[in-house]
């Protein structure tokens, strides 16, 4: 999948200013450009208008009026064949200055008029051409992505995660009606389909039906139950996590499809209280849920040198295993020993250090991988 914006743009030097790309729509270039077109136009005219006198109009040419009088449809009709460098010969400057204004500012403003008009023409037509292509690939090679539906604080921490352990970004689609949700996540380099997420088209255009995994987060619980419900319907086997507000609304969004549950006020309230009653505590709490810093909880595979040992005796902290689907206490006796095709969760430093690597990254075999 292409990501539908431009790339980073280059870390600015020290002491210059860089200010915010401004993204306009290419009709707004094109309508600028043609008032812009048009001002050459007009202000042409009125340069031939008043030197009228510096002209011949060959084909108004009488015995009693040599020269043929230039009037003001004269003057539009010589600037408009001039402009578009048809020049029919009829009219033509005959005095000097005539001739000099035509030299060093008529030439430099047709010059400008075609550039206007012929390039804005290439530029909207490549440009919408591009963006189609663009498209027509993403849609062509979506599918086992990452739908995140709401991208406010809740959506943007979600995929900054999901981006820190290692998912391309390219595989994640954002799908948000809001405009300050587009602009933030065009910014973070994500394909965004903007629309409300409770309707099928729109979920069907963020490719929902072959998404292996979609993370709801608006800020409605009611919204998101409906999300849940349009979701399933549209992919039964997508692994779905859903956020609610209030603890009272997590069976019904269960009820609605969703695998995974976060109540995110319970969260917060239990966080509050413990560090309410053991600010240490609370502390250590906080450094689990906050990414890329200090400790972090993570699941891994188990290793082959792994296979028969304790829980308690790995050089990660192991405080649950995952054994046929289901979730045991690294302390529960069915996992005294761990055995093929177990996976850990673990608390680990955020980021490996010397005196603590992390199994599992330097090349071991895994388990699961053994016959």
């Amino acid at each position: 999948m292409g990501v539908l914006n431009a790339g980073p743009a280059e870390t600015p030097l020290t002491g210059q200013v860089a200010l915010p790309e401004r993204i306009r729509s290419p009709w707004w270039e094109l309508g600028r450009r043609l008032l812009a077109a048009l001002g050459i136009l007009v202000g042409t005219v009125l340069l031939v208008y008043f030197d009228r006198d510096g002209y011949r109009d060959s084909g108004d040419a009488t015995a009693a009026d040599p020269t043929g009088t230039i009037s003001l449809i004269d003057a539009i009709y010589y600037t408009t064949v001039t402009l578009s460098t048809t020049g029919y010969g009829d009219i033509s400057p005959v005095s000097d200055p005539a001739r000099l204004v035509n030299a060093f500012i008529i030439t430099p403003l047709r010059i400008a008029f075609l550039v206007l008009l012929i390039g804005t023409t290439l530029e909207v037509l490549a440009q919408r051409g591009r963006e189609m292509i663009r498209i027509t690939r993403w849609r062509k090679h979506m599918g086992h992505h990452v739908v995140v539906i709401g991208y406010g604080t809740k959506g943007r921490s979600a995929v900054e995660t999901l981006v820190g352990n290692g998912l391309d970004r390219e595989h994640i689609v954002v799908v948000d009606p809001s405009p300050v949700a587009l602009a933030d996540a065009h910014a973070d380099q994500l394909a965004v389909v903007t629309g409300d997420a409770t309707r099928r088209g729109v979920l069907q255009r963020a490719g929902v039906s072959e998404a292996d995994q979609v993370i709801i987060t608006t800020g409605r619980d009611d919204s998101n139950v409906l999300a849940a419900l349009t979701v399933r319907q549209l992919n039964p086997d997508a692994w779905i996590v859903a956020a609610v507000s209030e603890q009272e609304n997590a069976p019904l969004m269960r009820q609605s499809g969703a695998d995974s549950v976060i109540t995110s006020s319970d969260a917060v309230g239990r966080l509050l209280g413990l560090s309410t009653l053991s600010p240490t505590l609370g502390t250590v709490m906080e450094d689990l849920l906050t990414y890329g810093e200090g400790l972090e909880v993570a699941e891994r595979e188990l290793l082959v040198n792994e296979v028969g040992m304790p829980p308690q005796s790995l050089p990660d902290q192991v405080i649950a295993v995952i054994r046929d689907e289901k979730v045991y206490r690294y302390f529960d006796p069915v996992v005294t020993l761990l055995a093929r095709g177990d996976r850990l969760v673990v608390v680990r430093p955020a980021k490996e250090l010397p005196w603590a690597p992390r199994p599992g990254t330097h090349n071991e075999d895994f388990a699961a991988d053994e016959d």
